[in-house]
């Protein structure tokens, strides 16, 4: 009556193997004549690149509908035996997290269901920065938070993993912090960065307040944002804060950053 179609866990499974079919050249007509065992062994018979990508982001969030953390585990520690956990993260994690995303806005999981992958996904990441052994290039640091309220700390921590790798010097201070304190950190460690990552905060969360208590309370040291909340923001930025809007941007800053404390360091 409302124009409003509700799916199950399996039927949006179905759905999925249905669209990854007829993107890669199976026709509605024929698709609807499968069983759904000849469905899913039609979807492993494709070979495509992308397609098996596709193929193992359906089946992650397979493991997420039915709360199966082990099988989800089990999935990443392949993708990462077979391809790293750099590799892993860019083509996989993050495809993931922005379908897990859509799902959340479309309201078809709740809070647990996020919270279970997230919680795996944390920990593949934080073993993946305790594997790091890069000598370090410069005594220049980065200082890493999430301002209170934000507690989606996969990006940031994958920031991390990136300036660790190249050597660069990381302060972690993690998800919920307040800014008091992370002037009392700012005022003893003398960061040559703050950089924070925004993907919902609180409800509470003026991105105005922030950006302008940023510039008054730490205005001699350049703050990188990223995040959801610059993609959309269109007033002006005030001095030493600098937005990178995209995961290409974020890489090149972290490149550029590399290269710069490299050539002081020499």
């Amino acid at each position: 009556d409302t124009n409003i179609r509700r799916y199950s866990n399996e039927e949006l499974r179905i759905i999925l193997n249905i669209a990854l079919l007829n993107k890669y050249g199976y026709k509605i007509s024929h698709i609807n004549k499968m069983s759904e065992e000849v469905m899913f062994d039609s979807v492993l018979s494709i070979t495509d690149p992308e397609a098996r990508v596709n193929i193992t982001l359906n089946e992650l969030l397979k493991c997420m509908f039915d709360f199966e953390g082990e099988k989800f585990e089990s999935i990443l520690n392949k993708s990462i035996a077979a391809k790293g956990i750099e590799e892993t993260i860019l083509k996989i994690i993050l495809a993931f997290l922005d379908k897990v995303g859509i799902l959340w806005l479309t309201k078809h999981i709740n809070p647990v269901h996020e919270r279970l992958v997230s919680n795996i996904i944390r920990q593949q990441l934080i073993a993946g920065i305790d594997s790091i052994h890069t000598k370090k290039v410069s005594s220049t640091s980065i200082c890493l938070v999430l301002p209170q309220g934000e507690f989606h700390e996969i990006s940031l921590l994958f920031v991390a993993y990136l300036l660790k790798k190249k050597g660069v010097t990381v302060i972690y201070l993690g998800a919920n912090i307040p800014l008091e304190e992370l002037k009392t950190v700012a005022s003893l460690k003398n960061p040559g960065y703050l950089y924070t990552h925004l993907t919902t905060a609180g409800q509470n969360f003026n991105f105005d307040k922030f950006l302008s208590i940023l510039h008054k309370d730490f205005r001699n040291i350049p703050t990188i944002i990223s995040g959801r909340l610059t993609a959309n923001y269109v007033k002006k930025i005030p001095p030493k804060i600098i937005f990178k809007r995209s995961l290409t941007e974020v890489i090149e800053f972290i490149s550029e950053i590399y290269l710069i404390r490299n050539q002081l360091f020499l």
